[in-house]
């Protein structure tokens, strides 16, 4: 798998740079609303075709995973496949992301300053899972602003209660007591699949954050610390550059990025609540990146029966 910084400036990001940003409400179409049969299919199919689905099926039945595939190679036209990709879950340091849009999100309108050390704890928190550092944005942010920065409408709500939730945070990342549980399922900290991938696609695509803030997407999820989870089930593929962020507590595996290769880009995110969640994201990221590549190989369309 390639370093991401190695890449000048950041490789994800070429592309994606040389779009107009259209508003919230302009081209980009929501996540939520670009579910497509045909990438299901091929999901669906890539899935049956591995070895010890069984545990992965019993998980997604017993609503204790939360997974989605996102083709964003073509930001207008983004394609959608997943399994319970509504379903919140505790998510253990993967809403940290949300901490990371929230601090952007007061830089942007001026309330945070985008000084040394604001970057190197951003950075150190996805980079390596810092709890100090997470806490301590989080401080800068405000645990109350941050949770009313995430059901702002114009922000795409990433915690929406009246769809059974989202993206949550009542807690620092240290020992201090929780300020409040999320409304719908108590968690301290929770995460749905698709909230966590709609708000990197809304990062990529210009409609959550300026666009000038994009490269720091790059700098902050690119060349990931921990050697686990996505990262260790892309190993070997040096054509792979990863963007993500990881959770792991007790029986909670989560992981989460942008996966790019040179004509194909996709968001993965799976949530799991079983101990096996992690030879699921390991296992499960080879299978997606190889059915994505095939996906895109084939013009985005399934292999003909």
């Amino acid at each position: 798998m390639a370093t991401p910084s190695s890449l000048a400036p950041w490789a994800l990001l070429v592309l994606l740079l040389q779009a107009p940003v259209v508003g919230a409400s302009g081209r980009y179409p929501d996540l939520r609303d670009a579910h497509d049969r045909e990438l299901q299919a091929a999901f669906d199919a890539a899935v049956d075709a591995t070895p010890g689905v069984a545990l992965f099926r019993a998980a997604v039945r017993k609503r204790q995973a939360s997974v989605v595939v996102a083709d964003v190679t073509d930001l207008r036209q983004p394609k959608v496949a997943g399994y319970n990709p509504d379903l919140m879950l505790y998510a253990a340091s993967v809403p940290k992301v949300a901490i990371v849009f929230g601090a952007v999100v007061q830089i942007q309108a001026g309330d945070l300053r985008l000084d040394d050390e604001t970057r190197a704890q951003l950075v150190n928190m996805v980079r390596k899972s810092s709890n100090p550092d997470a806490s301590a944005v989080l401080r800068k942010v405000g645990i109350e602003r941050l949770a009313e920065i995430l059901q702002r409408e114009r922000h795409g709500k990433p915690d929406a209660p009246e769809r059974g939730g989202g993206l949550w945070v009542g807690k620092a990342y240290d020992k201090s007591p929780v300020w409040r549980r999320d409304p719908v399922h108590g968690f301290s900290h929770g995460a749905s699949a698709m909230q966590v991938a709609r708000l990197y696609s809304g990062w990529l695509n210009g409609t959550l954050v300026d666009a000038k803030y994009r490269p720091l997407f790059g700098e902050i999820f690119g060349s990931p610390g921990l050697k686990h989870n996505f990262v260790k089930g892309l190993q070997g593929r040096e054509e792979v550059r990863l963007y993500r962020k990881s959770g792991t507590w007790k029986n909670t595996r989560a992981d989460s990025g942008v996966v790019e290769r040179d004509d194909l880009t996709y968001i993965a995110v799976g949530i799991y609540s079983v101990p096996e969640g992690t030879r699921a994201l390991v296992r499960g990221i080879a299978v997606v990146d190889d059915f994505m590549v095939e996906w895109g190989r084939r013009g985005r369309r399934p292999s003909p029966p």
